[in-house]
Order: C-alpha cells, then structure tokens, then sequence
C-alpha cells in the first residue's frame, strides 16, 4: 500500500515537495472588511486515509505534502453518454471515506473535481477532497479578526463551518458558521433558541486557489444555509436564531443589510435573474420572497406546508422543490399559482435536497431512517430508497461525473454514481 502511494506521487517528489509517510494503526450592521494579510491555517494533502476502513491489522497510510499555492488536483473524466435520463438510471454506491477530521453537517460539490465538507465546532475545519475521496486540504476555521478589520486589537477566533456556498465562476467558496469560539463569545449555542439568544457570527470566503480564507463577513446569529445570486453579486444567508437573512456584497465584503424574516429562516434558493431569494422560515411555516435590492419581502408561499427546510428552484423559475421535515415529505410547488403539484413521503425527518442536471430526479436525505430516497419530479413518485445508516444529512450532486456525494453526521462521506443498468443496484 505505501509502494503504491509513493508511485502515485514521484511526480510531486520530483518538483522538490516534502513528502512525509505515517503509518498508523488507527484513524482517528454593515461593516467593511479587508482582504486577509496573515495567511489562514491550512494543510494541503497529496494522499490521506480514505474510503472503506482497511482490514483488521492493515496501517492507514496518510501522506502530506507541504503547502503550496494552487491546487494540484486534475479534473474528473466525464461519465458516458448512455442516452438516457437521469430518472431512467440507478444508484449504486462507489465507495465510503473516513478520516479523524471528518464530522460533515453538509458536502458541497465544487469546481475541477472538488467536494467540500463542514464539519462544525467537532472538527473545526473543512475538508476538500478530490473526486475519489481523496484528502486535498484541511482548511482550519480560526482566523484573527484584527486581519479583517473586525477589531482594533487581536482577537483570535475560531468558527464551526455548517454550510457552504461556490461562487459562480468557481472562485471562492462561502463558508457559515454556526458560531464563534472565543473569549468574548458563550460557550454554547444551539438550535432551540430565541432571537437574541446568541451572538453574531461571521461567514468566511476561502480562495479556492490557495484554500486560504481571505475574507471575513459579519452575519446575524447562528448562520446556516447560504447561496451566491447567479451574478456573483451577493449572497444570501439564513440567520437561524437571528430571525432573519443577511444580504452581503460579495465584491465589497460587506453585510448591506438583514430582512427580518420571523423564527428559524434555513434555506434559500435565489432566482436566475438574482433579483429576488426564496427563504424558508422553518419556525414560522412559511416560504417568504425576499427582494435583494429594496431588502423587503416581497410575499409568502400559502402552499408551503409546516417545517419547510430545504428548497431548490427549477431553471425555469416556476417550480420549487421543499422538503418539509417534520412532515417527512417532499413537495413540489407551481410558483404561478401557489399550489402543490405533488407530495411524497420519503422517511423520517426529511432534510436537504439535491437535484440532477436534466432536473428528473431528486435526491433525499432522511434523517432518522438513515435512508437516501431518489424521486422522479415529474410525478413525484419513489424510485429507489437506498439505506446508508447513520444520520444522513447533507447531500449534493456533480453533474460532471453523475456522482451523488451523502454526508453522514456520524463521520462519514457515502458516495453513489447514477448508472445505466439498474440490475447493479440489486
């Protein structure tokens, strides 16, 4: 296993990078910021213990490489053009990847083969991996704040990556935390709040270059789900104990304003011409319209049901996926005339969503089943439940290698492919 890592990597030798091998037995308001002079704290990897756990007796191997300022990873082949749609392929699970660092609330599918997990105030970082599950880098989540301009003195931070966002032109990625540790913060937080329970907290934007944050933006409190509008201008993110979203100029890295929503805003989908996000209000039952330029809410969804969570808008901007996760359910809604078009129940506690690229199939994380549901939209019906254990709860689909990436809360990455033949799913 070693012979063949260090094969694998005698092109990085050969340029002069360090390469360390360790054999173990174990794996264990507004205001302006500027661009990040001191350089954040990152890893990046060549090779990292990954997939399947080995036998019983086998070492995992990781390999390190030392720091370099771009990333060394090579874009992923394409799949096989099989003429069919993606509601006409089935799931089959590829591999399953493990590491110490790895504790993902959600995974992000990325440019040139990256997948991004957040692994919260458990691990403290993000981990980038390549498309076999591959360690890239481990961006750590503490950051000085006097760097940014957030404070006139020092002031040392640490966050809790829980969600995160690409830029359109795969630049940067957009990082929530949960919240802040620090002197000045409590200790705690949790999702059973009251607004003004807990602190501000910030989102960090990481150069996908150097997988270095270079920018730090403040947010209301407990900041989860978060989108970049089409254009690039802003981002929108779900402040869930603030009450509110925060709207943020993504050029000029500053919060230009929060739209108070009501209790517990989670997910957010902006529509194609940037003007406009839906929000869902978990706590309040409600899907709200907010408009980025007068930063208002425009109108309210009556078909959103109670506990609408996660929500992903058709290309066409007439139809709006949610699930509702007390519910158990998913439902599509016709945006023209605010009415349900189909429900399905797919298991218990029904939590974020990811759509094919042809927008056939919808992918399903349930919770408390430890099942993925895969769904055809056009009728809503279940075409495949797959059972994965744990608790399966971020999920995202890369339409360059049909890939389905499942981030299970319990420490794992589960990784399925959509394939032709549904007989290799049995």
């Amino acid at each position: 296993m070693v012979d063949s890592l260090l094969r694998r990597m005698s092109p990085l030798m050969a340029t002069g990078f360090a390469i360390v091998v360790i054999a173990s037995c174990s794996s264990d308001g507004a205001v302006e910021t500027n661009l990040r002079e001191t350089p954040a704290s990152v890893e990046i990897f060549a090779e990292s213990s990954t997939t399947a756990a080995p036998e019983t007796g086998e070492a995992l191997v990781t390999t390190t490489v030392a720091p370099t300022t771009t990333s060394t990873t090579s874009l992923p082949p394409g799949p096989i053009d099989d003429g069919l749609r993606s509601d006409e392929r089935w799931l089959v699970e590829l591999f399953q990847v493990t590491n110490a660092d790895l504790k993902p609330k959600s995974v992000v599918v990325g440019p040139r083969g990256l997948v991004f997990a957040q692994n919260m105030m458990y691990r403290h970082n993000v981990l980038v991996f390549d498309q076999f599950g591959v360690v890239v880098a481990r961006i750590d989540d503490s950051v000085d704040l006097q760097d940014f301009g957030l404070s006139e003195e020092s002031q040392l931070v640490r966050g809790a990556p829980v969600e995160a966002a690409v830029s359109p032109d795969g630049q940067y990625l957009w990082v929530s935390n949960y919240k802040m540790y620090g002197d000045r913060y409590q200790s705690n937080a949790n999702d059973e709040c009251g607004r003004g329970d807990w602190e501000d907290s910030f989102v960090y934007r990481v150069n996908l270059n150097t997988f270095e944050i270079d920018g730090v933006v403040p947010t209301g409190a407990v900041p989860k789900f978060l989108q970049v509008s089409p254009d690039g201008r802003r981002l929108v993110v779900a402040n869930w104990c603030g009450f509110d979203v925060s709207v943020i100029d993504t050029e000029r890295l500053i919060e230009i304003g929060r739209v108070d929503l009501g209790r517990h805003p989670r997910g957010v989908a902006i529509t194609n011409d940037s003007s406009k996000a839906y929000v869902t209000v978990m706590g309040a039952e409600r899907i709200d319209l907010v408009d980025l330029e007068t930063l208002t809410v425009e109108s309210s969804l009556t078909s959103s049901g109670i506990t609408p969570r996660h929500i992903v808008l058709s290309d066409d901007g007439k139809t709006l996926l949610s699930s509702n996760h007390l519910m158990d359910t998913v439902r599509s809604i016709d945006l023209e005339t605010d009415s349900v078009i189909g429900t399905v129940r797919t298991g218990s506690q029904t939590r974020s969503l990811a759509v094919s690229d042809d927008e056939t199939a919808l992918y399903v994380v349930n919770y408390l089943d430890g099942t993925i549901s895969k769904v055809r939209t056009s009728d809503m019906e279940i075409l495949q439940t797959v059972s994965v254990g744990g608790r399966p709860v971020g999920i995202s689909y890369d339409p360059v290698t049909r890939r389905l990436w499942v981030a299970d809360y319990e420490g794992r990455l589960i990784v399925f492919e959509d394939q032709a033949d549904e007989s290799q799913g049995s």
